[in-house]
Protein backbone atom coordinates (compact mmCIF):
# COMPACT_ATOMS: atom_id res chain seq x y z
CA UNK A 1 0.00 0.00 0.00
CA UNK A 2 1.44 3.34 -1.05
CA UNK A 3 1.82 5.79 1.77
CA UNK A 4 1.10 9.45 1.08
CA UNK A 5 4.17 11.61 0.66
CA UNK A 6 4.75 14.03 3.50
CA UNK A 7 3.78 17.59 2.68
CA UNK A 8 6.69 19.95 3.23
CA UNK A 9 5.93 23.17 5.04
CA UNK A 10 6.27 26.28 2.88
CA UNK A 11 9.23 28.52 3.56
CA UNK A 12 8.33 31.49 5.75
CA UNK A 13 8.42 34.84 3.93
CA UNK A 14 11.60 36.89 4.04
CA UNK A 15 9.47 39.98 4.67
CA UNK A 16 6.12 40.06 6.43
CA UNK A 17 4.29 43.33 7.05
CA UNK A 18 0.91 43.31 8.71
CA UNK A 19 -1.14 46.52 8.65
CA UNK A 20 1.80 48.82 9.25
CA UNK A 21 1.21 52.56 9.54
CA UNK A 22 3.42 55.65 9.60
CA UNK A 23 2.39 59.25 10.10
CA UNK A 24 4.25 62.51 9.83
CA UNK A 25 2.14 65.06 11.66
CA UNK A 26 -1.29 64.96 10.08
CA UNK A 27 -0.06 63.14 6.97
CA UNK A 28 -0.70 59.39 6.84
CA UNK A 29 2.20 58.09 4.73
CA UNK A 30 1.66 54.35 5.23
CA UNK A 31 -1.93 53.31 5.88
CA UNK A 32 -2.30 49.79 7.34
CA UNK A 33 -0.12 48.34 4.59
CA UNK A 34 0.36 44.56 4.41
CA UNK A 35 2.97 42.79 2.29
CA UNK A 36 4.90 39.54 2.04
CA UNK A 37 8.06 38.94 0.03
CA UNK A 38 9.26 35.36 -0.42
CA UNK A 39 12.91 34.35 0.01
CA UNK A 40 14.74 35.02 -3.25
CA UNK A 41 11.84 36.97 -4.78
CA UNK A 42 12.53 40.14 -6.79
CA UNK A 43 9.83 42.75 -6.16
CA UNK A 44 9.61 46.25 -7.64
CA UNK A 45 7.63 49.06 -6.01
CA UNK A 46 6.13 51.85 -8.11
CA UNK A 47 4.34 54.95 -6.91
CA UNK A 48 4.08 58.68 -7.40
CA UNK A 49 6.25 61.02 -5.34
CA UNK A 50 4.96 61.13 -1.79
CA UNK A 51 3.17 57.78 -2.00
CA UNK A 52 5.29 56.27 0.79
CA UNK A 53 7.83 54.20 -1.19
CA UNK A 54 10.97 55.46 0.51
CA UNK A 55 9.28 55.51 3.92
CA UNK A 56 8.47 51.81 3.47
CA UNK A 57 12.01 51.00 2.40
CA UNK A 58 13.50 52.94 5.32
CA UNK A 59 11.24 51.08 7.75
CA UNK A 60 12.40 47.73 6.34
CA UNK A 61 16.03 48.88 6.59
CA UNK A 62 15.55 49.79 10.25
CA UNK A 63 16.17 53.48 9.50
CA UNK A 64 12.69 54.64 10.47
CA UNK A 65 10.06 53.45 12.91
CA UNK A 66 6.46 52.47 12.26
CA UNK A 67 3.54 53.80 14.29
CA UNK A 68 1.45 50.65 14.18
CA UNK A 69 1.24 47.10 12.87
CA UNK A 70 3.87 44.37 12.70
CA UNK A 71 7.07 44.34 10.64
CA UNK A 72 9.27 41.29 10.25
CA UNK A 73 12.41 41.49 8.11
CA UNK A 74 15.75 39.64 8.12
CA UNK A 75 18.53 40.91 10.34
CA UNK A 76 20.85 40.47 7.34
CA UNK A 77 19.66 43.42 5.26
CA UNK A 78 21.59 45.73 2.93
CA UNK A 79 20.47 48.99 1.34
CA UNK A 80 21.65 50.81 -1.79
CA UNK A 81 20.46 54.37 -2.33
CA UNK A 82 20.30 56.64 -5.38
CA UNK A 83 23.50 58.32 -4.18
CA UNK A 84 26.34 55.81 -3.66
CA UNK A 85 27.16 57.32 -0.22
CA UNK A 86 30.80 56.35 -0.33
CA UNK A 87 33.22 57.89 2.19
CA UNK A 88 35.36 60.21 0.03
CA UNK A 89 38.50 59.83 2.17
CA UNK A 90 38.50 56.02 1.99
CA UNK A 91 39.64 53.87 -0.91
CA UNK A 92 37.02 51.77 -2.64
CA UNK A 93 38.03 48.52 -0.93
CA UNK A 94 37.85 50.17 2.47
CA UNK A 95 34.41 51.60 1.67
CA UNK A 96 33.13 48.16 0.76
CA UNK A 97 34.53 46.54 3.92
CA UNK A 98 33.30 49.35 6.18
CA UNK A 99 31.32 48.02 9.12
CA UNK A 100 31.89 44.33 8.33
CA UNK A 101 32.97 42.80 11.62
CA UNK A 102 34.69 39.68 10.34
CA UNK A 103 38.32 38.67 10.24
CA UNK A 104 38.05 38.10 6.48
CA UNK A 105 36.30 41.43 5.76
CA UNK A 106 39.08 42.58 3.43
CA UNK A 107 38.98 39.37 1.39
CA UNK A 108 35.18 39.52 1.19
CA UNK A 109 35.41 43.10 -0.07
CA UNK A 110 37.87 42.13 -2.80
CA UNK A 111 35.64 39.24 -3.84
CA UNK A 112 32.55 41.49 -4.00
CA UNK A 113 34.42 44.10 -6.03
CA UNK A 114 35.50 41.41 -8.46
CA UNK A 115 31.87 40.30 -8.84
CA UNK A 116 30.77 43.82 -9.81
CA UNK A 117 33.69 44.31 -12.20
CA UNK A 118 35.76 46.71 -10.09
CA UNK A 119 38.79 44.58 -9.25
CA UNK A 120 40.93 47.10 -11.16
CA UNK A 121 39.66 50.02 -9.02
CA UNK A 122 40.08 48.67 -5.49
CA UNK A 123 42.55 51.38 -4.48
CA UNK A 124 40.74 54.26 -6.18
CA UNK A 125 39.11 57.08 -4.24
CA UNK A 126 35.39 57.73 -4.80
CA UNK A 127 36.00 61.11 -6.47
CA UNK A 128 37.79 59.34 -9.33
CA UNK A 129 34.92 56.94 -10.07
CA UNK A 130 32.31 57.40 -12.77
CA UNK A 131 28.66 57.33 -11.77
CA UNK A 132 28.31 53.71 -12.84
CA UNK A 133 31.50 52.67 -11.03
CA UNK A 134 30.33 54.35 -7.83
CA UNK A 135 27.04 52.44 -7.93
CA UNK A 136 28.92 49.20 -8.59
CA UNK A 137 30.92 49.90 -5.45
CA UNK A 138 27.66 50.52 -3.55
CA UNK A 139 26.30 47.17 -4.78
CA UNK A 140 29.53 45.48 -3.66
CA UNK A 141 29.19 47.08 -0.23
CA UNK A 142 25.72 45.54 0.01
CA UNK A 143 26.83 42.11 -1.23
CA UNK A 144 29.70 41.83 1.24
CA UNK A 145 27.12 41.65 4.02
CA UNK A 146 25.58 38.53 2.44
CA UNK A 147 22.05 39.94 2.83
CA UNK A 148 18.85 37.94 2.90
CA UNK A 149 17.06 41.16 1.92
CA UNK A 150 18.50 43.66 -0.57
CA UNK A 151 16.77 47.07 -0.54
CA UNK A 152 17.33 49.34 -3.54
CA UNK A 153 16.07 52.94 -3.51
CA UNK A 154 16.20 54.18 -7.12
CA UNK A 155 19.85 53.14 -7.42
CA UNK A 156 20.14 53.82 -11.16
CA UNK A 157 18.04 56.99 -11.51
CA UNK A 158 21.02 59.33 -11.97
CA UNK A 159 22.85 57.17 -14.53
CA UNK A 160 22.85 57.62 -18.28
CA UNK A 161 20.77 55.24 -20.37
CA UNK A 162 23.57 52.92 -21.52
CA UNK A 163 25.06 52.64 -18.03
CA UNK A 164 21.62 51.90 -16.63
CA UNK A 165 21.20 49.00 -19.07
CA UNK A 166 24.54 47.56 -17.95
CA UNK A 167 23.59 47.97 -14.31
CA UNK A 168 20.27 46.16 -14.88
CA UNK A 169 22.17 43.19 -16.31
CA UNK A 170 24.67 43.26 -13.42
CA UNK A 171 21.92 43.42 -10.80
CA UNK A 172 20.12 40.42 -12.28
CA UNK A 173 23.40 38.48 -12.46
CA UNK A 174 24.15 39.20 -8.78
CA UNK A 175 20.58 38.36 -7.75
CA UNK A 176 20.68 35.02 -9.57
CA UNK A 177 23.98 34.13 -7.91
CA UNK A 178 23.17 35.16 -4.33
CA UNK A 179 19.34 34.92 -4.34
CA UNK A 180 18.42 37.49 -1.71
CA UNK A 181 14.90 38.80 -1.57
CA UNK A 182 14.96 42.17 -3.37
CA UNK A 183 12.75 45.23 -3.02
CA UNK A 184 13.50 47.78 -5.74
CA UNK A 185 11.90 51.20 -5.31
CA UNK A 186 11.71 52.93 -8.67
CA UNK A 187 9.86 55.63 -10.57
CA UNK A 188 10.73 53.90 -13.85
CA UNK A 189 7.88 51.66 -15.01
CA UNK A 190 10.00 50.03 -17.70
CA UNK A 191 12.72 49.20 -15.17
CA UNK A 192 10.18 47.55 -12.89
CA UNK A 193 8.78 45.37 -15.68
CA UNK A 194 12.22 44.46 -17.01
CA UNK A 195 13.60 43.28 -13.68
CA UNK A 196 10.95 42.12 -11.23
CA UNK A 197 9.07 38.90 -10.54
CA UNK A 198 6.27 41.04 -9.16
CA UNK A 199 5.40 44.74 -9.41
CA UNK A 200 3.55 46.56 -6.64
CA UNK A 201 1.87 49.95 -7.02
CA UNK A 202 1.66 52.12 -3.93
CA UNK A 203 -1.14 54.70 -3.81
CA UNK A 204 -1.81 56.84 -0.74
CA UNK A 205 0.13 54.55 1.54
CA UNK A 206 -1.52 51.31 0.45
CA UNK A 207 -0.73 48.67 -2.16
CA UNK A 208 -3.27 49.33 -4.87
CA UNK A 209 -2.02 46.72 -7.32
CA UNK A 210 0.09 43.56 -7.06
CA UNK A 211 1.01 42.24 -10.52
CA UNK A 212 3.15 39.15 -11.18
CA UNK A 213 5.47 39.31 -14.20
CA UNK A 214 6.01 35.61 -14.97
CA UNK A 215 7.91 36.11 -18.21
CA UNK A 216 11.40 34.71 -18.81
CA UNK A 217 14.36 37.07 -18.75
CA UNK A 218 15.78 38.89 -20.58
CA UNK A 219 12.64 40.90 -21.33
CA UNK A 220 12.32 43.39 -24.13
CA UNK A 221 10.52 46.69 -24.43
CA UNK A 222 8.31 46.85 -27.49
CA UNK A 223 6.75 43.42 -27.01
CA UNK A 224 2.97 43.58 -27.01
CA UNK A 225 2.62 42.20 -23.48
CA UNK A 226 5.26 44.61 -22.19
CA UNK A 227 3.48 47.62 -23.70
CA UNK A 228 0.10 46.43 -22.42
CA UNK A 229 1.42 46.15 -18.87
CA UNK A 230 3.17 49.52 -19.09
CA UNK A 231 -0.05 51.19 -20.21
CA UNK A 232 -1.89 49.50 -17.34
CA UNK A 233 0.52 50.94 -14.78
CA UNK A 234 0.42 54.40 -16.37
CA UNK A 235 -3.37 54.34 -16.23
CA UNK A 236 -3.42 53.14 -12.63
CA UNK A 237 -1.08 55.94 -11.60
CA UNK A 238 -3.08 58.56 -13.50
CA UNK A 239 -0.26 59.35 -15.92
CA UNK A 240 -1.29 60.22 -19.48
CA UNK A 241 0.63 58.14 -21.97
CA UNK A 242 2.68 60.22 -24.41
CA UNK A 243 4.21 59.20 -27.69
CA UNK A 244 7.81 58.11 -27.17
CA UNK A 245 7.43 58.09 -23.38
CA UNK A 246 9.97 55.34 -22.95
CA UNK A 247 11.41 57.08 -19.89
CA UNK A 248 8.08 58.13 -18.41
CA UNK A 249 7.98 57.68 -14.67
CA UNK A 250 5.35 56.77 -12.16
CA UNK A 251 4.69 60.43 -11.35
CA UNK A 252 4.65 61.63 -14.96
CA UNK A 253 8.01 63.37 -14.79
CA UNK A 254 10.60 63.02 -17.52
CA UNK A 255 13.40 61.15 -15.76
CA UNK A 256 15.72 60.69 -18.70
CA UNK A 257 19.15 60.73 -17.10
CA UNK A 258 21.44 63.63 -17.95
CA UNK A 259 24.59 62.16 -16.43
CA UNK A 260 26.83 61.05 -19.30
CA UNK A 261 29.33 59.15 -17.19
CA UNK A 262 29.83 55.54 -18.16
CA UNK A 263 30.83 52.46 -16.22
Amino acid sequence: MDMPSPVSAPNPPAVCLQRISRRFGEHQVLDELSLEIAPGEFVALLGASGSGKTTLLRALAGLDRIDGGELHAPAATATVFQEPRLMPWKRVRHNVALGVRRADAHQLALQALDEVGLSHRIDAYPATLSGGEAQRAALARGLVREPELFLLDEPFAALDALTRIRMHALLLELWRKHRPAVLLVTHDINEAILLADRVLVLVQGRIAEDVPVPWPRPRHQGEARFDTLRRHFLSLLGVPEADGAEHESADGADRRPHNTQET
